[in-house]
């Protein structure tokens, strides 16, 4: 646990940082940005930060040297810089985490192997491996990058009838899962938190609403 006055470091500089920022100034606690972007909204708010690399270890040294612990706003961080910073710094959730979170297809076996149910998937390396995932799965299904695809992008939804190479090529022919549809009323979500003395703590049921593939509004 961290005291009043501590740094945090964070890796990303968007909007999820921004708000990290704020709400770490809430607590009386101060954070350092370190993002490439040079008009990243979170260096706006933030006590400090660096505009370089996520790969630049003389930056990711600097950001260690200035903070007590590091997050990341994102799970697109190079897993080599979240093993680099763990190595000098308290880094949560730490890098095997991030490791699982950056690939759908780890992510959802990960999440199989608990005993917890998920919606049907397949792993989809080629277009062969495409068309055997549709004849297991059915249609219709998602075809989702494994990595970096975000609010709609990096995705297609297949039914029956759609071409299965248009939506090979549309993701660009990368390694891929394809998902089968789960019939739902709404989707819900809880964030919850584990300090590392195993003290547990979760924020309220929340109902979530999209709109073309983007989060559009929270409620509890």
């Amino acid at each position: 646990m961290i005291s009043p006055g501590s740094t945090i470091g964070i890796l990303g500089g968007g909007q999820l940082g921004r708000m990290i920022a704020l709400s770490a100034a809430q607590l009386g606690l101060k954070t350092h940005i370190l993002c490439p972007d040079a008009d990243s909204p979170a260096f706006q708010v933030a006590s400090g930060h660096i505009c370089a690399a996520y790969e630049d270890e003389a930056a990711l040294a600097e950001l260690a040297r200035v903070s007590d612990v590091v997050t990341y706003e994102f799970e697109n961080v190079p897993l080599a810089t979240a093993e680099f910073l763990a190595a000098r710094v308290p880094l949560h959730p730490g890098a095997k985490a991030l490791a699982v979170t950056q690939d759908r297809l780890v992510e959802k076996t990960f999440v199989r192997d608990l005993g917890i149910e998920t919606a049907p998937f397949a792993a989809v390396d080629d277009f062969a491996g495409l068309e055997a995932a549709v004849a297991v799965i059915g249609l219709p299904a998602v075809l989702k990058t494994r990595r970096f695809g975000y609010d709609g992008k990096g995705q297609v939804t297949l039914r029956p009838g759609d071409d299965l190479a248009a939506a090979w090529d549309a993701i660009g022919r990368q390694s891929a899962i394809l998902e089968g549809f789960v019939a739902f009323k709404r989707e819900v979500s809880v964030v919850a938190a584990r300090r590392a003395d195993n003290a547990f703590a979760a924020f309220d049921v929340t109902e979530n609403i999209h709109r073309n593939h983007i989060l559009h509004r929270s409620s509890v």
